[in-house]
């Protein structure tokens, strides 16, 4: 079924290797030939393209641009896994009690989530931000906050088309507990339209942690991430273009990968979509 669907969906085929690719090179940066992506040599500043020793160049301290590309995908990837992760995690909680329960659990869980849906998502993470401190971990926190309605919402409106089906009354009239119901016939039917849904907000996580740090509050210097390059890299945009463009080309192909495979998993997942 898999190889059908890859067959007939290349888009899909080339996000998975886009972001297979951007996984090993995470995953294998210690080990990888790399200079140190920390180490300053202003004697090497701004070094274009194609410079021996540093194939896309250095950046404004003369640190090598290809070290700290591919060290920056291991935060950008881990910010965007771990934060959508979070916001999966409270989302999922507010989104079962809320549909299942009801009364007065769901009318505090989905208030308190449409108040957070009226402010705008950057400008509520900034503000999280700027109360716990400058830092990757504040921003991740606040950005998995910030982050949870989405799942909240999407859990509740399926864990209420689902508390009233038949065999979930039927799990009732035999005696089973709350718990047991949630575990055993509710959660399962879950999993799709949430990984879904994960694999789409991953790369917007990146995007907000990525925005987070091109504003200072993200990743402190020196550290190697794709936002923070991006910052400072403005002011020589115009003089050596690759310190802007290629940070900026790192986030643009990863959310792009990610968004090809999350549209692939919503049409294999969603029968409504195979259907059409």
């Amino acid at each position: 079924m898999l190889r059908r669907y890859a067959g007939r969906n290349r888009l899909a085929v080339l996000g998975a290797g886009l972001l297979l690719a951007a996984t090993l090179l995470a995953a294998l940066a210690p080990w990888l030939p790399l200079a140190d992506p920390d180490t300053v040599a202003t004697a090497r500043r701004l070094q274009p393209p194609l410079t021996p020793g540093h194939p896309l160049g250095t950046d404004e301290f003369g640190r090598d641009m290809l070290a700290r590309l591919v060290w920056g995908a291991r935060v950008s990837l881990l910010a965007g896994v771990a934060t959508a992760a979070g916001s999966l995690l409270i989302g999922l909680v507010f989104g079962v009690l809320a549909g299942y329960r009801g009364g007065w659990a769901e009318t505090i869980l989905m208030r308190l989530t449409d108040v957070m849906m009226a402010f705008p998502y950057i400008l509520l993470a900034i503000a999280i931000v700027a109360g716990l401190g400058p830092g990757l971990r504040n921003a991740m926190v606040a950005i998995a906050i910030v982050g949870f309605p989405l799942y909240a919402r999407l859990v509740r409106g399926l864990v209420l088309s689902l508390r009233e089906r038949e065999f979930v009354e039927a799990a009732r009239a035999l005696g089973g507990r709350d718990r047991r119901i949630l575990v055993r016939h509710l959660l399962p039917h879950l999993i799709s339209p949430v990984v879904v849904a994960f694999s789409l907000d991953v790369g917007a996580k990146i995007l907000a942690t990525a925005g987070l740090s091109f504003l200072g509050l993200g990743t402190q210097p020196p550290t190697a991430d794709w936002g923070s390059m991006l910052a400072t890299a403005r002011q020589f945009v115009v003089l050596r273009p690759h310190v802007a463009l290629l940070p900026g080309l790192a986030i643009f192909v990863v959310v792009l990968a990610l968004n090809l495979v999350g549209d692939a998993l919503r049409d294999l997942l969603d029968p409504r979509t195979r259907q059409s």
